[in-house]
C-alpha cells in the first residue's frame, strides 16, 4: 500500500452551541481531536484498513451538548456508523480490526501473541506518562525533568529489547500490527522534547538502534503518513496549550482553563 488513504472530509473543532453535522448512511464517522494521541490511534487503524470515513473534530473543553449523546464521557475517539456508537481508543481499534479484516488483521490470531502485544501497549504507559511530565517540567529545575527522562529511556529499552528478541521489522511482523499503531502516537511526539526545552530534553535514539529503525520504517507506512504531524507543529500546539492559546491557526479552538497538557490528553481523549 503505497498511496495514503485519507478521510473524505474533516471538520474544524466543533464547540458548544454548534450543530451536529448530518450523518451519512453507510459512512463511518470518527469524532476526534487533531492533536489527541488517543484519537490518532483510531485514525491509524481506519487508514490501515482503508475504511471510508469522515472526521468530526470536537473541542474538548467546550464540548457540544450533542456529543454527550454519543459518548456520555465526552471523550474522543468515538465511532458512529449507521446508528451504532462505540468509544475508547483500544475498543474502537479492536472493533475495526474484527469488523474489517482486510487487508490483514492487526491483532494476532494466536491468543498468547495477542496477549503479549497487549502487554506491550500497557508497558508503553511508562513512556507516555513520563513524556507528559516533561511537558510540565521546569527547565531550570533538574529535579523536575531528570527522573522523567530516565523513565523514558528505561521504557524505550524494554521495547528495544523486544524488537531484538522478536527479530522482526515491526512488533506485528513484516507489517505494522496493533501494538505498532497503538504506541506510535507518542513516538511521533518524542522529537518535540528538544524543541520545547531548547535542546535540554532529548532522548538519545542512537542507544536504541532497532527502535530508531522501527521509527523510520513506521514513517514510511501509509497509515502513519495519513495522520502524521511534524514535531514542529506538535510543539507549536503544546506550547500554545500550556500558555492558554492552543489554537495556533489549526482551528483547534481549545482553551486551557486550569488544565495541564498531560492532564487534558489523559482525561478527555
Amino acid at each position: 500500500m503505497s498511496d495514503v488513504f485519507v478521510p473524505i472530509s474533516e471538520t474544524k473543532h466543533l464547540t458548544s452551541g454548534s450543530t451536529c453535522p448530518d450523518v451519512t448512511p453507510g459512512l463511518m464517522r470518527l469524532y476526534s481531536m487533531k492533536f489527541c494521541p488517543y484519537a490518532q490511534r483510531t485514525r491509524l487503524v481506519l487508514a490501515a484498513k482503508r475504511i471510508r470515513n469522515e472526521v468530526v473534530n470536537i473541542n474538548l473543553v467546550t464540548k457540544p451538548d450533542w456529543f454527550f449523546q454519543r459518548n456520555p464521557l465526552g471523550k474522543v475517539p468515538c465511532l458512529e456508523f449507521d446508528g451504532k456508537v462505540i468509544f475508547e481508543s483500544l475498543i474502537t481499534a479492536d472493533y475495526l480490526d474484527e469488523a474489517y479484516p482486510s487487508p490483514y488483521l492487526l491483532n494476532s490470531t494466536d491468543p498468547f501473541r495477542k496477549a503479549q502485544d497487549r502487554i506491550l501497549i500497557e508497558m508503553f504507559n511508562v513512556v507516555n506518562g513520563n513524556l507528559y511530565k516533561l511537558y510540565r517540567a521546569k527547565l531550570d529545575d533538574e529535579n523536575s525533568w531528570k527522573g522523567p527522562i530516565d523513565g523514558i529511556q528505561k521504557g524505550l529499552k524494554f521495547f528495544e529489547e523486544e524488537l531484538t528478541k522478536r527479530e522482526i521489522k515491526f512488533f506485528g511482523g513484516e507489517n505494522p500490527g496493533m501494538a505498532d499503531y497503538m504506541i506510535w502516537p507518542w513516538m511521533e511526539r518524542l522529537p518535540t522534547l528538544p524543541i520545547l526545552s531548547q535542546g535540554k530534553f532529548k532522548v538519545e535514539l542512537e542507544n536504541f538502534p532497532n527502535l530508531a529503525k522501527w521509527i523510520n520504517d513506521m514513517k514510511e507506512d501509509s497509515a502513519v503518513k495519513e495522520s502524521y504531524i511534524s514535531p514542529e507543529n506538535h510543539a507549536r500546539f503544546i506550547t500554545g496549550f500550556l500558555s492558554g492559546n492552543p489554537d495556533g491557526g489549526y482551528g483547534a479552538s481549545i482553551h486551557r482553563e486550569h488544565w495541564t497538557y498531560g492532564a487534558a490528553m489523559g482525561s478527555v481523549c
